[in-house]
């Protein structure tokens, strides 16, 4: 790929779209947190309202992705996909400034997570159309990298400019639209279409088409994820052991810096070593931090684990969707994206209420030996059952696709 197609080393879609991740995120993470606030001391809705409207939230999310990834590789288009998910998106923030009942609230979440349900998987199949094979890994570390570092410093403007707004939700929430429609800017002035336009049957919204390797794979992505609880625990368990509910968003913050830093540098090492190899560390670190957490009992060793877990999140998240690129078929992308999403999202669901069953019934420390031991097996069941990727030739392969 010729110099004048990349900007600092990364193709231009694939710089552009986590260009546009990145305001995308400050936007969402700026208001994310004062939601539940907003809903109980503003709008006076019960507790139970908060967990009905996250839960239908994130719930339409998971299910979207499923549909949206197999829509792009049937239409032959992403951009629009992408434009319009991010668009719905946009849109929420102001709707929600203006809400005057839960319900509106509701509505408004919805829709954000609409539009996330919709640009996600082909967005995740045009940054694999806009890559090569050999860059696969770099080119998802970015994106994870620009989404991170927005979901860090979202919260970091919510501490500083709310108090300077005299704690006014609604014009704050109002301003959370400027950066959410820079994003959209960005997706329709830099953003190119690159999937192929050869005529190739139209794609099922089914399993059937991949082979073994993808499903075995999906399989233990849902073996491990129903082990892998809301991120919600790790905060109560800080609390647990003594972090200060000050201290909570620095903690938080610290965990997304890590990961933020760690995911090209990861992301450029499985292109070289292959992805199976960094994703078997990342399901031990995973375990290690999750059973560190479980016999934690000082507040200096939960900073230590925040930290490890941002390099967790660097050691999968982005490689899971490196490797799904690696094994599919280029004009299956959008549909195995989708597949691979719905897991991730479907499975958190049944991870998180099991997780605080165990919090409730046994103890704290529970849901972390729960989640340390599915991380295990997942591991086992990885290296057992995925043959090992001959890396170079991959790569080999995609090269002569070229």
């Amino acid at each position: 790929m010729k110099s004048k197609d990349k900007i600092l080393g990364f193709n231009k879609n694939v710089f552009f779209l986590g260009l546009a991740s990145l305001f995308t995120d400050i936007s969402s993470e700026m208001i994310y947190p004062l939601i539940p606030i907003f809903l109980t001391s503003v709008l006076g809705a019960p507790v139970a309202i908060v967990g009905l409207i996250e839960g239908v939230a994130e719930s339409t999310a998971s299910i979207i992705k499923g549909f949206s990834g197999w829509l792009s590789d049937r239409m032959r288009k992403r951009k629009k996909l992408i434009v319009a998910g991010y668009s719905l998106s946009a849109l929420a923030k102001p709707l929600i400034a203006a809400s005057l009942n839960w319900w509106q609230v509701l509505a408004a979440r919805f829709s954000d997570r609409f539009g996330k349900g919709i640009r996600t998987s082909p967005r995740d199949a045009l940054l694999a159309d806009s890559s090569s094979k050999k860059e696969y890994g770099k080119s998802f570390g970015f994106h994870r990298a620009m989404d991170t570092l927005g979901a860090a410093i979202g919260p970091l403007l919510a501490f500083s400019l709310l108090p300077l707004l005299g704690n006014n939700f609604r014009l704050f929430f109002s301003l959370a639209f400027i950066p959410a429609i820079l994003g959209v800017i960005i997706l329709i002035l830099f953003v190119k279409e690159k999937i192929s336009d050869t005529k190739k049957e139209k794609p099922k919204l089914s399993l059937k088409p991949f082979d073994k390797k993808f499903k075995l794979f999906l399989l233990v992505v849902l073996i491990f994820t129903l082990g892998n609880s809301s991120d919600a625990f790790l905060i109560l368990r800080a609390q647990n052991v003594g972090i200060s509910i000050a201290l909570i968003p620095l903690v938080y913050f610290l965990f997304n810096f890590v990961y933020a830093i760690a995911s090209v540098p990861v992301g450029s090492l499985s292109d070289k070593i292959g992805r199976k190899i960094v994703i078997v560390f990342g399901f031990i670190i995973f375990s290690l931090v999750y059973l560190g957490f479980a016999l934690a009992k000082s507040p200096l060793l939960i900073w230590a684990l925040f930290a490890a877990y941002g390099f967790y999140y660097a050691f999968t998240e982005s490689i899971f969707k490196a490797y799904t690129a690696d094994i599919v078929p280029k004009d299956l992308r959008g549909t195995a994206f989708g597949f691979l999403n719905l897991v991730l999202g479907i499975a958190l669901l049944p991870a998180s209420f099991v997780a605080g069953l165990l919090w409730q019934k046994i103890s704290p420390q529970a849901p972390f030996f729960w989640g340390s031991i599915l991380s295990f097996a997942s591991l086992i069941l990885f290296v057992i059952l995925i043959p090992k990727d001959n890396h170079r030739s991959l790569v080999q392969n995609s090269l002569n696709e070229k």
